[in-house]
């Protein structure tokens, strides 16, 4: 038996990464998965296109999480969607990975960079997760995707590590709010991983300079840290919440 069987999962920023690591690995564990993407269509439908190959049953939705609103679209769209396709609009788990990155100093921030970064990160999360709750079955599971850089400091983080160290509180509060409903509610913090936000962690010659700061002697792959999500998502999980998971490799300890 799968791990996941008969669950239902939305992922945001599944077209690629992380996001789109921890869609193939819910979906390679038996949970229906959607696949949310702002822009990426095309690699959506691959992602999609893959898990069904395998096996597995998956649908892209297309929302802008970007923009005040995007996050309540989303939640009607998925919502919809189940009740076309399984009759209700209860589902199982929701995976908080969409997110901006701007490497910037205080100085070198904008306004306008800032409200990106608060809207994307920590806006659009909150209030899905607000218009989803009435459909997250008990015993559900809220797996919010932030990063190491709330626990180290990097200068060039100003806007970024504070977006996401409010998903974190965001976290922290709804575990206990939820709790009643044997809702898990937690946070993952990836380290350097390679992918599109990362151009560091992806060079062949700059990643074996960052790797020298992780414990583990090399940087992160998605699938890393979508085996942390998948955990968490699990059964055997079930017990864990309220946390920051650090899955970073031991970087910067």
């Amino acid at each position: 038996m799968s791990a996941l069987a008969g669950k239902i999962a939305l992922v945001t920023g599944a077209s690629r990464g992380i996001g789109q690591a921890i869609a193939r690995r819910l979906a390679g564990d038996g949970a229906v998965v959607a696949a949310h993407y702002h822009a990426a269509e095309h690699d959506a439908r691959l992602v999609v296109d893959q898990i069904t190959a395998a096996g597995g049953t998956a649908f892209a939705l297309q929302a802008d999480l970007s923009v005040p609103g995007g996050a309540a679209a989303l939640a009607a769209k998925f919502t919809t969607e189940l009740s076309r396709r399984y009759g209700k609009s209860a589902f199982d788990i929701l995976v908080n990975n969409a997110g901006v990155s701007r490497r910037a100093t205080i100085e070198e921030i904008t306004e306008d960079d800032l409200e990106l970064l608060l809207q994307t990160n920590l806006k659009s999360p909150f209030f899905l997760i607000k218009a989803l709750l009435p459909h997250l079955r008990d015993a559900g599971r809220i797996i919010n995707i932030s990063s190491m850089g709330t626990r180290a400091a990097y200068p060039a983080m100003a806007g970024y590590a504070p977006t996401k160290a409010g998903l974190e509180a965001l976290s922290r509060l709804l575990a206990v709010h939820l709790g009643g409903r044997l809702i898990t509610v937690n946070s993952v913090m990836p380290g350097a991983t390679a992918t599109d936000m990362n151009t560091n962690a992806r060079d062949p010659i700059a990643s074996r300079e960052v790797a020298k700061s992780i414990a583990l002697g090399r940087v992160g792959q998605p699938v890393d840290i979508a085996k942390v999500v998948a955990f968490l998502a699990s059964d055997e999980g079930g017990w864990v919440t309220g946390q920051q998971i650090d899955a970073s490799g031991g970087q910067r300890l």
